[in-house]
Order: C-alpha cells, then sequence, then structure tokens
C-alpha cells in the first residue's frame, strides 16, 4: 500500500481527494490512509471513526491521517483517537506544506472563516470514475438552523472562470466526456468575483470555450437562485444534462421557515413547472430531512406530497441529526424512531418514482456514459444503465432501452 484515500460524502469532497492524493504523492508519502469526512450527520462522523479503527487494525504501520468537514468541525474528537497518526482542516488538505510535516505537527487546523479565496486545482484524472468534478466554489454564507457544514467549508468563496474553463478543458483533452460542476453552494457562484458573474454566466462561457465538453452536469442548485443564463441553457443547450439536484430538504412551509431556508413550497412547485416547460425531459432529484425539530404529521405529510406532486425521482433522505451548535439542535425533537421512520416513508416513495422513471424509459435511445466495470453507466437523466456487451470506461455509447425493472434500465 501507498497513498489510500478514504471519502466520504459530497461531490465536492471526491474532487478534493483527488487533490489530496496528488500533494501527498508529492510529500514522497508511502504507506498513508488519509480520511477525508463529512460532518452533515452524526451517523457520517460514526462510519468515518469507524473506518479509522478498522484501518488501524489491518495495517497496523500505516501512518491515518484525518481531514474533511468533521476533522475541521471537531478536530479533537480525531486527536483524541489513538489510531489517528495527524489531522489537517479543509484548508490545510488543499495545499502542499502540511503533508511534509504530517510527523512533526499532528494537528493543522485553521480557522476556516478567515479564508478567502479559493482555487482550482488541475486534477488530471479521477482513479475509478468514469466522470470528472470539477470545484467551482466553496464554502455558504446562509445559515440554516440545521447545518454545521459552513464551520466547516468557511464562507462563499467562487473560483475564477478562466481557472475553471482551464480545469475542464483540460479533464477533456484528458478524454473525459462528462464533468460536474460542485461546491457547497454552487448557486451562490460569483457573487465574491469582480463583476459578480452568476452561475449561469460562468457555465454559459465554459460550454463555449470548450466546444469539445460533451456533457456537463450540475451537482445541486438552489431553486430560488438560478438566473436568467441558467434557465436559458436549460431550454437551449442539450451538452447541459437534464438532471438537477434540488436542495431541497422539507415541503412544508413552517419547517422550511424554522430550517430558514430560502425558498417555500410554492416556489419549487414553480420552479420544477418552470423547468419542465423549458425541458420536457427534465428528471429532477433532492435532500430531504426527514423529522426536523417540531415537525407534525400533517407538516410531514406536506413533504411527502410534494414528492409525486412535482415529480421527484433520485431522493437523498436524511433522518434529522442534532448537530451541536446549531438553533435546530435546541428546538424540540422529534423522536428518533419517528424520524427514521419518516425517512423510511420518504425513501420507499422515491423508490417508487424511480421504478417510474424506469419505466419511462423503455424504448427510448439514451447516451449512456460507461463507468468502470465496462458493463454498466449512467443516461443523460442519470439512469443507470446495464449494457449488453462491454464497451470503452468513459466512453459515451447510444443505447436502446429494452427493459426496466425497479433499479437499472437494461439495453439491446
Amino acid at each position: 500500500m501507498t497513498i489510500d484515500v478514504v471519502t466520504f460524502g459530497c461531490r465536492l469532497n471526491t474532487y478534493e481527494s483527488e487533490v489530496m492524493k496528488k500533494h501527498a504523492l508529492d510529500a514522497g508519502l508511502s504507506d498513508t490512509i488519509i480520511f477525508n469526512t463529512c460532518s452533515v450527520t452524526a451517523q457520517a462522523e460514526k462510519q468515518a471513526r469507524q473506518a479509522i479503527r478498522k484501518a488501524r487494525r489491518e495495517h497496523p504501520g500505516a501512518r491515518i491521517v484525518v481531514t474533511g468537514c468533521a476533522a475541521q468541525v471537531r478536530p479533537d474528537q480525531f486527536t483524541a483517537m489513538p489510531e489517528v497518526s495527524a489531522v489537517l482542516g479543509n484548508q490545510e488538505k488543499m495545499t502542499a506544506a502540511p503533508y511534509l510535516s504530517l510527523d512533526t505537527e499532528r494537528a493543522q487546523v485553521n480557522d476556516i472563516m478567515s479564508v478567502k479565496e479559493t482555487a482550482s486545482h488541475l486534477v488530471a484524472s479521477f482513479d475509478g470514475r468514469a466522470r470528472a468534478f470539477v470545484q467551482v466554489q466553496n464554502g455558504c454564507n446562509h445559515r440554516c438552523t440545521f447545518c454545521i457544514i459552513p464551520y466547516g467549508r468557511g464562507n462563499s468563496r467562487s473560483v475564477p472562470m478562466g481557472e475553471i474553463v482551464a480545469q475542464v478543458r483540460s479533464l477533456v483533452e484528458g478524454g473525459y466526456n462528462e464533468v460536474v460542476f460542485t461546491g457547497v453552494d454552487v448557486s451562490d457562484y460569483g457573487k465574491d468575483l469582480p463583476g459578480e458573474p452568476t452561475l449561469g454566466q460562468m457555465m454559459r462561457r465554459v460550454l463555449a470555450a470548450v466546444p469539445e465538453l460533451k456533457r456537463l452536469r450540475l451537482s445541486s442548485i438552489d431553486a430560488v437562485e438560478v438566473d436568467d443564463d441558467l434557465y436559458r441553457l436549460i431550454a437551449e443547450e442539450s451538452r447541459l444534462m437534464p438532471h438537477l439536484h434540488i436542495s431541497l430538504q422539507a415541503g412544508d412551509d413552517m419547517v422550511l421557515k424554522r430550517m430558514k431556508r430560502r425558498h417555500l413550497r410554492h416556489d419549487i412547485v414553480e420552479f420544477c413547472a418552470k423547468v419542465r416547460d423549458l425541458r420536457p425531459d427534465m428528471v429532477y432529484g433532492a435532500d430531504i430531512i426527514a423529522g426536523f425539530p417540531t415537525e407534525t404529521d400533517a407538516m410531514f405529510e406536506n413533504t411527502r406530497a410534494l414528492v409525486e406532486e412535482v415529480g421527484l425521482t433520485w431522493l437523498h433522505v436524511f433522518p434529522y441529526s442534532p448537530r451541536p451548535g446549531t438553533p435546530a439542535a435546541r428546538m424540540p425533537q422529534v423522536k428518533s424512531e419517528l424520524r427514521k421512520q419518516r425517512a423510511a416513508v420518504l425513501r420507499a416513495a422515491g423508490e417508487r418514482q424511480v421504478a417510474r422513471y424506469l419505466a419511462s424509459q423503455v424504448e427510448k435511445t439514451l447516451a449512456v456514459v460507461v463507468e468502470q466495470d465496462g458493463m454498466s453507466g449512467h443516461s443523460e437523466g442519470f439512469a443507470p444503465v446495464r449494457l449488453a456487451a462491454e464497451a470503452p470506461v468513459g466512453s459515451l455509447q447510444q443505447v436502446t432501452i429494452v427493459h426496466a425493472d425497479e433499479q437499472w434500465c437494461y439495453a439491446a
């Protein structure tokens, strides 16, 4: 074993893990396991700790480095673990110097709120992945009452457009057919840059500057912050994939207000209808929290009903997890068992939506990016597709769907 990076959480972490691996290799490290952690839920932190202990048992002589949002927010819990060799903050993990001093400085964690800029690190390839990720933004200026992430990522800061163009061009020249733009609050892109370019303006420039890019996908968006340029791209640009993942969290107005979200229920209904008018084949995903403090049965039902009302398909459902230091942790809590039950109901609703969507793809011809096994991939709308014959990893294949079940589309 030389360098092994174990990634938890979001697509931004996936991108950052590739940067970290390069820094570790450049520093001449060997026999090192780096854990890039997530703090969005208590369960995510628990899984990281369990994985760290398992890694130490299986690799007793390895250097174990812990970083990511959980390490940034709660560094002490990891420095207290005897299995851990060093802890890096979210800013430190993205720069080269800390990897040279892991054996002399056990904890290197800066005040993340002091970070004012972010940069796009040139990543030539992504191990084991058919699509590439590009960080366009980091941090968040909003303070949703349930969320600890701003304290792990800092305030919003955007990558300049020129750097993004250069990164995308490099990846396309390296053979990638699909690029995913990722960040913490991607919809907030550009407000800290000169001239305050919008997300849509930046995407329009990238697509114009790199005409060889075949597919561009967004990791997630805040529906009320979509700008006119992005709406135009949705309507006119076939290279922008018809798959938008909405940072929804709930479908009840009172819950949304107590979450301190920027949208209400009707905003999501109107957004989904407007986008489908522009792009009838659009498929939606959504993040949803089940059992937020004070959520009644009626409030939960409003969220559940929204899934079918606007046609949400790819659901990421989380039982509410109290994060110490957040306002929601001090609100009247829903019982843990009820949170889990509500999450199960939402997941079942999502599974039904997926089954309907996959069934609707039968007899259609889809473009599929082939993934690591060479026998499967994802379509424009992110439908998982089983191929009839092996194809080159990362290639785009035009296939006709002949059958679907609850989890897969099957190509002829």
